[in-house]
């Protein structure tokens, strides 16, 4: 099983407002950076509650046909859009990873700022694919939390995009 990150982060690390607001992304998300390939790898994306909430109210559905696992400890009211897959469990990340590879999943896209944290910190991240857009927030929701031990990562590639996005990948060594 592999799990990636795929995200966009404010030049000082957030990756929403502190309201969960992403007004401050590149309209229509800017140039094309990677997202419809990196997608195309992916067999299933696992995200916290508050950013599937968030991402319910774009004017169109992200991610395709993919199921859409959503981590909640909460019960949860929504409506999923129609024709996608979504199903809410209360799990921890090494039951979410066993749970879907038993189906048959081998790549996981990892969304959301707790949910990254989490799956980072119980080791089950192998890639981080970061776009910093050139905006300082001040103050927002981070990308990364406390940890309990440094978590050296491995420098893959970077790529500058003439927007000003800059891309850069990292694998997360076992």
């Amino acid at each position: 099983m592999k799990a990636s990150v795929f995200i966009a982060t404010s030049l000082d690390g957030f990756i929403a407002r502190s309201d969960g607001a992403l007004d401050w992304l590149p309209e229509g998300g800017g140039e094309p950076h990677g997202y419809l390939e990196f997608m195309a790898t992916v067999d299933a994306l696992v995200i916290g509650r508050k950013t599937f909430e968030t991402v319910l109210a774009f004017p169109e559905w992200p991610y395709g046909t993919k199921p859409v696992i959503v981590l909640s400890s909460h019960p949860a009211n929504f409506e999923a859009p129609p024709g996608t897959v979504c199903t809410i469990i209360d799990a921890t990340p090494a039951e979410v990873v066993d749970r879907l590879a038993v189906q048959g999943m081998g790549h996981l896209y990892i969304d959301g700022g707790v949910t990254i944290q989490r799956f980072l910190a119980a080791g089950l991240i192998q890639r981080l694919i970061i776009t910093r857009v050139p905006v300082v927030l001040g103050t927002g929701i981070p990308l990364f939390g406390p940890v309990a031990r440094d978590l050296r990562l491995t420098h893959v590639t970077t790529r500058a995009y003439p927007s000003g996005l800059v891309q850069s990948e990292y694998r997360v060594p076992a």
